[in-house]
């Protein structure tokens, strides 16, 4: 957020927004007014499926929701024989969660079970056919049981399209984006989906003075997933835009590449590598991994880096 008067952190949630008048209402009844606007507040995980599954849901944003629930998660499978974990969502983000919790539930709950709901386009949809063998053989050798039917929340876990009940102790949501909620009433032009409409220069199709990247936009001049690593590369030149001269020539523009590099982490020290029809796997791709998601966090963090991820997973 720019603003021609006092600059500054402020430490709060969006509430409100009003592009028109300019004006950002805060969790903490503060509102501000800006001259420039940057989105950059993400999605939230869509569990309007699981709604029913009350408070066995625990969906994996809000993160820090997530984070803090986690520890809980741990004891509470360590603690009840026949723990059963459900992972609902066959993307990248579902894949990673399920095999990271294995890992986790070992030491745990050596006896716990996981189940992954990947519904019927199966594990790792809109990667290459390579890709997709590779994960689902991970997810088999670490008896990851994977189920390809859709699901819906129930009391007793999740519910699949066939009428059968899986019971979960606990069910992990990992089933998609959807935007804020507030976004649906701040007046800027959305996509059919709720998403901020953004051009190459990631600046709102309707309202000039407001830009945005990552998960809380949609780029209506080229089709582009809703990934991270979109995220990280938009970030400078959104940066750049902010700061350019008003009504500047010189906005930079983002050109999506043909393929993104995806690092999937297979649990203990292992990944699988995808970019475009190429895919790869090992313990050298978990260390390619590692290393950059180091270096980047690195760049953000005044502090050292755990240097055994695996506490991390604890």
């Amino acid at each position: 957020m720019q603003s021609g008067h006092d600059r500054g952190t402020v430490v709060a949630h969006v509430v409100a927004l009003d592009a028109n008048q300019r004006r950002v209402h805060l969790s903490d009844g503060q509102t501000l007014a800006y001259e420039r606007l940057s989105l950059d507040v993400g999605s939230e995980t869509d569990v309007r499926w699981l709604q029913a599954t009350g408070p066995r849901l625990l969906p994996i944003k809000p993160l820090d929701r997530f984070i803090a629930a986690w520890p809980r998660l741990l004891a509470q499978a360590g603690a009840q024989p026949g723990f059963r974990l459900c992972v609902v969502g066959g993307g990248a983000a579902g894949f990673e969660l399920a095999l990271a919790a294995r890992h986790a539930l070992r030491r745990h709950a050596p006896e716990a079970e996981v189940m992954l709901v990947a519904g019927p386009a199966g594990v790792l949809p809109g990667h290459a056919a390579g890709v997709r063998r590779r994960a689902v053989r991970q997810l088999q050798r670490a008896d990851i049981a994977i189920l390809t039917q859709r699901a819906v929340g129930d009391e007793r876990g999740v519910m699949l399209e066939d009428g059968q009940v899986v019971h979960a102790d606990v069910v992990l949501a990992a089933t998609g984006a959807r935007p804020p909620a507030w976004l649906a009433d701040a007046g800027l032009r959305c996509d059919e989906a709720g998403f901020v409409a953004v051009d190459a220069h990631h600046r709102s199709v309707s309202h000039p003075d407001v830009y945005a990247a990552g998960d809380v936009c949609c780029r209506v001049d080229v089709p582009m997933a809703r990934s991270g690593v979109h995220a990280v590369h938009a970030g400078p030149v959104l940066a750049h835009n902010l700061l350019a001269p008003p009504r500047s020539a010189a906005l930079a523009v983002y050109r999506p590449r043909r393929y993104s590099l995806y690092l999937l982490a297979c649990g203990r020290r292992y990944a699988i590598a995808s970019w475009g029809p190429f895919s790869a796997e090992g313990a050298w791709v978990w260390r390619w991994k590692d290393a950059i998601d180091r270096r980047f966090i690195a760049r953000f963090s005044g502090g050292t880096l755990e240097t055994d991820t695996e506490e991390a997973a604890r």
